[in-house]
């Protein structure tokens, strides 16, 4: 097994390569701005140290998100393009379920209840609730940290969305950002025991910030 994982749903552009064992090689660059630039270099960079080609990788695992419609798109349409290249299966893992993972790995969070939040703009954040790094007991949503905060209060809470809002989120914890060396962690557990996977689909939770405005005027006769 040689696992090629990435994910672009949250500033970080993340990619690593697991072995079916452990993580050979991991790179993550934070930049909220460069998803599509950043992505490519970063595979190559971990497939090389992990003494690996593209050709060796048996299957793709990808963060399908929540994030913003921009970077997230950058992860899903390279995980389809390597899998329908390459002949491999593309597994799909929600973004917070990695995030809740490295936490759980770090033993940052115990087996109790928590919370992952990552920064969705508009002053909101994507977020979700587990009892246990591997046990979400929400689905992922966005909302207001204001409008969350009786159902989160005095949760440990982990992601940089919840390092935005202190007043809500009270006790952040490690880590901040998405973590491919997590995701791929996460997906080879699921393989070995029979879990599943989301399909390799943008987890977006709202409409892109660019819409076609209303009342335009055409500008070729009808």
């Amino acid at each position: 097994m040689l696992l090629l994982a990435f994910d672009t749903a949250t500033p970080a552009i993340t990619a690593a390569v697991h072995d079916g064992t452990a993580v050979v090689a991991e790179s993550t660059v934070v930049d909220a701005r460069r998803h599509g630039e950043l992505l490519l270099p970063s595979v190559d960079k971990v497939l090389a140290e992990a003494g690996a080609s593209l050709s060796d990788v048996t299957g793709v695992v990808v963060g399908v998100g929540p994030g913003p419609y921009t970077g997230l798109r950058v992860g899903l349409v390279t995980a389809a393009a390597f899998g329908d290249t390459l002949g491999v299966p593309v597994h799909g893992l929600c973004t917070l379920d990695g995030l809740a993972h490295a936490a759980g790995a770090s033993g940052t969070v115990g087996e109790g209840p928590f919370v992952v939040a990552t920064d969705a703009r508009r002053k909101e954040v994507y977020w979700a609730r587990y009892e246990g790094p591997g046990r979400r007991v929400t689905d992922p949503a966005v909302d207001r940290p204001a409008d969350i905060a009786e159902r989160v209060a005095g949760l440990p809470a982990v992601g940089a969305g919840a390092a935005l809002y202190p007043e809500v989120f009270t006790d952040v914890r490690p880590p901040a950002d998405q973590s491919a060396g997590a995701l791929a962690s996460l997906a080879a557990q699921r393989l070995a025991t029979g879990g599943g996977f989301l399909p390799a689909l943008p987890l977006y939770l709202r409409r892109p910030d660019a819409q076609v405005p209303a009342g335009y005027k055409a500008v070729l006769p009808k």
